[in-house]
């Protein structure tokens, strides 16, 4: 326990205390723009046809540009494009506000529903990408990498456990349109504020010369892996989702909904940020496997699960597989994308569990409308398993495929798990922060 403490700790002295609780403020206004979208427009047009296009729109936005935003923070730096981004985002989400309550048409409500999502800033890959950077150039060892990781997903967990609750408290007590007012305001203020970190000079971008225009590396095997893994697991959440209010409503508790959900991301929270605990033997490998072999069990249940208690007790405790995945996916991406291309691959990988999200809402609605809640779930599990087939049978690289710019710690002789590098285990002495980095982050 005191080791994985100090290794959190080792994380904040890279990153200064105020970053991680900025970034994860800038987050909330994803995590509230999709769910609070849909009810402002099922509420102001009485249509959750309509409610579910504008959503729709919105989360083909992010999935198509998501990745267009990651290259162009790869290039020209993180700070103007989240600067950009924010500003755009802030106005567009204003925007949608405006256009529900004025009852503006179907289409171009839609329209500015696809300009919210394409403008998201993507707090949640670039601060990954940012933190990771930050470790690489103080020459911390992997342990902290994984940390960083680790905490990192925590901050998208409890982001996407509050983000709906704000949208159905401010539902409940006014009006859902103060809950996207609010997020509007969220993502101009505190994106602004992650953009103009000091912290922002790691990611200052790199020129196309430098980035060796001509003479791009084809990622290897495991990323796409990794990205089919992420949409499976997107498409997990959007049929979990909908076997849950199908359930809850043949209950006649359809509010009880939001509530089931939020408990399973508390779970996954709490588990994310206790893989900072875990033993050097366990790599990445091992975890991807472990996680996914996890959500197949534990979501198996969901299939004869037709009362509440039980469904909350199944729901919770299936949280435990999520983030554990989570992370180490994200992880694996870092470790084997370029460096220069890092914010994209981020970016798309956070799209791929967008995108699978969204089409799993799609069909698993109308799934459990036709078989009930256990069509929906059908779906979750037949995901569980296929990202445990992608986890068996992928290739993954005994070390970093690029260390370019990247100080990394070769792998150990007497590593545990065959074909996995050994970690320093939490609580073992780091490289200390100095130099540049430290002289430009120390005590921040």
């Amino acid at each position: 326990m005191v080791g994985t403490v100090n290794t959190y700790r080792r994380v904040i002295a890279l990153t200064g205390p105020l970053l991680p609780l900025v970034s994860f403020l800038a987050r909330l206004p994803v995590a509230m723009s999709q769910f609070g979208s849909f009810l402002l427009v099922a509420q102001t047009s009485g249509s959750l046809a309509t409610a579910g296009t504008v959503g729709g729109a919105l989360s083909v936005g992010q999935v198509l540009f998501g990745p267009v935003l990651g290259r162009l923070a790869d290039r020209y730096g993180q700070r103007p494009v989240v600067l950009a981004a924010a500003a755009v985002n802030a106005v567009a989400t204003a925007a949608l506000v405006a256009g529900a309550l004025t009852h503006l048409a179907t289409v171009p409500l839609a329209a500015i529903g696809a300009l919210t999502g394409a403008s998201v800033p993507l707090i949640g890959p670039l601060a990954r990408t940012r933190s990771v950077a930050l470790a690489h150039r103080a020459k911390s060892d992997e342990s902290v990498v994984g940390a960083v990781h680790a905490l990192e997903g925590t901050l998208d967990e409890v982001s996407f456990v509050f983000g709906p609750a704000l949208v159905g408290i401010a539902a409940l007590l006014a009006h859902p349109a103060f809950a996207l007012a609010g997020a509007a305001g969220l993502v101009a203020v505190f994106g602004t504020v992650y953009a103009l970190h000091p912290t922002a000079a790691v990611t200052s971008g790199s020129p196309a010369r430098a980035r060796g225009t001509g003479s791009r590396v084809r990622p290897p095997g495991v990323v796409y892996a990794v990205r089919g893994s992420l949409a499976l697991q997107g498409v997990m959440f959007g049929a979990c989702q909908a076997g849950i209010t199908a359930l809850t409503i043949r209950l006649g508790v359809p509010d009880q909904a939001a509530v089931v959900y939020s408990a399973m991301g508390v779970v996954s929270a709490v588990v994310g940020i206790s893989l900072g605990a875990l033993p050097a033997r366990f790599g990445l490998r091992l975890r991807w496997r472990v996680a996914t072999g996890a959500a197949l069990v534990l979501s198996a249940p969901l299939l004869v699960t037709d009362s509440l208690w039980p469904l909350y007790v199944v729901v919770t405790v299936l949280g435990a597989a999520y983030a554990p995945h989570l992370i180490t996916a994200f992880a694996l991406t870092e470790r084997s994308a370029e460096p220069a291309r890092l914010s994209a691959a981020m970016a798309f990988a956070a799209s791929c569990l967008v995108a699978g999200q969204a089409t799993a809402l799609v069909v698993c609605g109308r799934l459990a409308e036709g078989y009930g809640p256990a069509g929906a779930f059908a779906v979750a599990v037949g995901a569980a398993a296929l990202c445990l087939a992608l986890a068996l049978v992928t290739r993954v690289p005994a070390a970093r495929t690029h260390t370019a710019g990247v100080s990394v710690p070769g792998p150990r002789t007497d590593s545990p798990v065959a074909g996995e590098p050994a970690c320093p285990v939490a609580g073992e002495s780091a490289t200390p922060v100095t130099g540049e980095a430290g002289a430009a982050y120390a005590g921040r």
